[in-house]
């Protein structure tokens, strides 16, 4: 066992010591596989699952939208939904691989300009992460629009507290790497940004985990702009909230918050393994 996987098992044992009471050796751990082939496979298919996952829970908006996966043997490479494709209709061999100059050099499909821009940038500027997603989802970018962070209202919402940023520089749809640099900049250690007047953007160690982030910030949206429309929420008190973000916003959260997404979706939809 690895070093990494190693302090991930720390890390389930304490933060879920008292939520799984009978884990044992049950929970199946996020480790990367030691053939690069299988490794790349298991990705790909985790972001053609994200994507209809997308498209089910309705975050599409034409062509806007886009997840990325680095590439597990040419780290300077991504794997990306095509341009044009509905989320609903993703597959596997539908994906592209893109260098971070911007070439395809793997799959047949259109290149997002804003997906290269952006994502690119996230992926070289921060080596730790592996996958990062964005769409224009009804409720964040609503919320998006407010220029505020999300306060400490629910459990969920505490996945972000004191671990998400606002990128308030909004310029038009981002064509230019230059703004992906400083939205990379914006974004820090954190799991998501806010790109106001725009959208979220979630990212994490694996695809898993950056989907499930955006999943569960989208509703974190919702449900703080219906409490503001019918009163005035009470915030979570920061040592509970901080407490909270320990126990719902960790890697391996994130993670396994995915699972059973993933499971129902390749269930009701196979055809995305092609």
């Amino acid at each position: 066992m690895t070093t990494r996987e190693t302090e991930r098992r720390t890390t389930m044992g304490e933060a879920a010591a008292d939520l799984v009471m009978n884990q044992g050796d049950t929970v199946t751990m996020n480790t990367v596989l030691d053939d690069v082939a299988a490794e790349r496979l298991k990705r790909k298919q985790r972001l053609a699952a994200s994507l209809r996952i997308f498209g089910k829970f309705g975050f599409d908006e034409g062509v806007a939208g886009h997840i990325t996966v680095r590439d597990p043997e040419h780290t300077d490479h991504f794997w990306v939904n095509p341009m044009g494709r509905s989320f609903k209709q993703m597959r596997v061999s539908d994906l592209l691989k893109v260098d971070h100059s911007g070439n395809v050099v793997e799959g047949e499909g259109l290149l997002n300009g804003a997906a290269f821009a952006i994502h690119s940038r996230i992926h070289m500027n921060h080596p730790e992460i592996t996958a990062a997603a964005h769409s224009h989802s009804v409720y964040g970018k609503s919320w998006s629009s407010l220029g505020r962070k999300l306060d400490p209202l629910t459990q969920d919402s505490c996945a972000f507290y004191d671990s998400h940023a606002v990128f308030e520089d909004f310029t038009g749809v981002v064509l230019d790497v230059s703004e992906g640099d400083r939205i990379a900049d914006a974004l820090g250690d954190n799991k998501a940004v806010i790109l106001q007047n725009h959208g979220l953007l979630t990212v994490g160690e694996s695809v898993d985990e950056a989907c499930w982030w955006f999943v569960t910030m989208e509703r974190s949206c919702q449900a703080q702009l219906m409490a503001e429309a019918a009163g005035t929420p009470k915030p979570i008190p920061h040592e509970v909230a901080a407490s909270t973000a320990e126990q719902v916003g960790s890697h391996l959260a994130g993670w396994f918050s995915f699972q059973p997404l993933y499971d129902v979706i390749v269930a009701e939809q196979p055809d995305l393994l092609d």
